[in-house]
């Protein structure tokens, strides 16, 4: 025999055999007036869910159901290289690794953001990388790697960009450093500098989108341009790479690029630029390359994380402060520190 149980919110039904049924109803037709503790089916979401007057309709314990999430991740930019003497300029920052696309997010599971952060000034010698991000389950977004340096003769050669998400420019002081080298399907590489005393100008650190340009004898090389996302709603472009430093009184300084790369410094006695710029915090952007010993480099801007969930299947349930905002049918949760959401 079984009991039924008939309201306003639709019927369960409790049978000796087969057990119980509960209320079906869909996100609209959810109760208008429920009281706490209600149960019901949500034919929208695919869950049990219970009436909270805190939270209000939650997720009944069915960890294991899963839904569609959008994601970007941006790592740290890379530093600016710089050269602690008058001549040696430093190349552009390489911006952090991006990638975006789509994950299943499983319910009741803890989901970790972890935000990179960006390469710091360099005053002398090996410019800082920046550093990775991640989240659960995903693919890395590695670290920007930092511009080229100078003086030569150290080992190893601080002229040469790093590698990274994408790679650092070279930088110029008796010849050119080689570029850093960007990560497939991240970034891309830096640029060259080129050397023609006593005029120098150093590579732009790769984006994600375009590769460092080359430094001329009097200009330093652009950052190469990121790349544009609209999962929040609006179109951002995120990890530029950073300017690379010229050294010329007629010079000018490679300009950042766009997605929050820094331009690069012109030399401190009457050329072009001014001092390096910084990335662009949580763009991932590259710093821009110093100059002389006056006009240090820029450091690489912040990463960013940024997850896109359903409104209907958003829980609300998150650390580390992020910014929650809705565009259209869905929840956008921005990391720009570390963090975590529970689906």
């Amino acid at each position: 025999m079984a009991l039924i149980l008939t309201g306003t919110s639709g019927s369960s039904t409790l049978d000796s055999s087969t057990g119980l049924a509960v209320a079906t109803w869909t996100t609209a037709t959810r109760p208008s007036a429920p009281v706490t503790g209600q149960m019901g089916y949500n034919t929208t979401t695919g869950q049990l869910e219970i009436y909270n007057p805190v939270g209000g309709w939650v997720n009944a314990g069915t960890q294991g159901n899963a839904y569609t999430a959008s994601y970007l991740i941006v790592a740290g930019g890379g530093g600016g290289g710089y050269n602690g003497s008058t001549t040696g300029r430093g190349g552009g920052g390489g911006a952090g690794g991006f990638l975006t696309g789509t994950t299943s997010l499983t319910s009741g599971t803890t989901y970790t953001a972890i935000v990179g952060a960006g390469g710091t000034i360099n005053t002398y010698g090996s410019a800082a990388s920046g550093s990775n991000s991640s989240f659960t389950g995903l693919t890395t977004a590695i670290g920007g790697g930092g511009g080229g340096s100078g003086p030569n003769g150290l080992t190893p050669d601080v002229r040469n960009g790093a590698s990274g998400g994408s790679g650092g420019g070279a930088a110029t002081y008796n010849g050119s450093g080689t570029v850093g080298s960007g990560t497939a399907g991240q970034g891309n590489n830096g640029g060259l500098g080129t050397e023609t005393a006593p005029a120098y100008g150093s590579g732009g650190g790769g984006g994600a989108s375009a590769v460092g340009a080359l430094g001329t004898s009097s200009v330093g090389g652009n950052g190469g341009a990121g790349t544009a996302s609209s999962i929040t709603g609006s179109s951002v472009t995120y990890a530029g790479g950073g300017g690379g430093a010229s050294y010329t009184t007629t010079g000018t300084a490679g300009s950042g690029g766009a997605g929050g790369g820094g331009r690069g410094a012109g030399d401190g006695n009457g050329g072009g630029g001014g001092a390096a710029i910084s990335g662009t915090a949580n763009t991932g952007g590259g710093g821009g390359g110093g100059a002389n010993n006056t006009n240090y480099s820029g450091a690489g801007g912040s990463g960013v994380i940024i997850i896109s969930v359903p409104t209907a299947n958003y829980t609300g349930t998150t650390t580390g402060s992020p910014t929650v905002t809705t565009s259209g049918s869905n929840t956008i949760i921005k990391f720009t520190a570390s963090g975590s959401y529970t689906a």
